[in-house]
């Protein structure tokens, strides 16, 4: 059965935290608040769970999810290396709205999808995601709603589209920025920008120099 919390009431924000833990344990999927949308996530290391949130979105493995953590060193573990650059985009930019995609740690075992050995990673600058990444480790997370519809900015907006599907929606109100995450593609000689977000390039230009575009 579907679970609703208000993480404005400090009860219930406590008691659907731990909810929404537990069943990111047991492989269901939890609905959370991000500083961009809401997100629809699962643990990352549940192939299962993966799967299913794929299909909820209706997505294929063609577009494998980003994946949210709560520390820096939970990111760390996840790829082979940052590169030059990534370091110090962490140290600008996160908890913020940039994703960084990177090579994935080989050793790993995990199934996001048709990954080509990457892994987009990034960390959320909401207490209400940062709290619930630290009890879980590493989700993976995307947009919540239906593949072509738009992106949910409440946790009503999530519910419409996802309904039962969802183990547990967590209500931090509506986000203070619809603008998704920019995307910076870290695997290449030149970090190119594979989507325009909330951190502009001139920013990211101002961190690292060079930047790629496609336009």
């Amino acid at each position: 059965m579907t679970k609703r919390f208000d993480c404005s009431d400090l009860d219930q924000r406590a008691e659907g935290l731990q909810e929404a833990a537990a069943a990111v344990r047991r492989g269901e999927l939890v609905v959370l608040p991000t500083d961009t949308v809401y997100g629809i996530g699962a643990d990352a290391f549940t192939p299962a769970a993966v799967t299913a949130l794929l299909t909820t979105k209706g997505r294929g493995r063609e577009m494998p999810p980003p994946v949210l953590v709560g520390t820096v060193r939970a990111a760390n573990a996840l790829v082979e290396d940052l590169g030059p650059y990534g370091q110090d985009l962490i140290d600008a930019f996160w908890p913020g709205p940039l994703t960084l995609v990177c090579k994935a740690n080989r050793a790993l075992s995990w199934d996001l999808g048709d990954t080509k050995g990457t892994v987009a990673l990034r960390m959320p600058l909401h207490p209400v995601a940062l709290d619930l990444l630290k009890e879980t480790g590493p989700m993976a997370v995307s947009s919540a709603n239906r593949s072509g519809s738009p992106a949910a900015v409440t946790a009503a907006e999530a519910e419409e589209q996802l309904g039962d599907a969802v183990a547990v929606y967590l209500d931090g109100g509506k986000t203070a920025d619809d603008t998704p995450s920019s995307i910076l593609d870290l695997t290449t000689a030149v970090p190119r920008l594979l989507r325009r977000g909330a951190i502009p390039v001139e920013k990211l230009r101002g961190i690292i120099g060079y930047v790629a575009t496609d336009g």
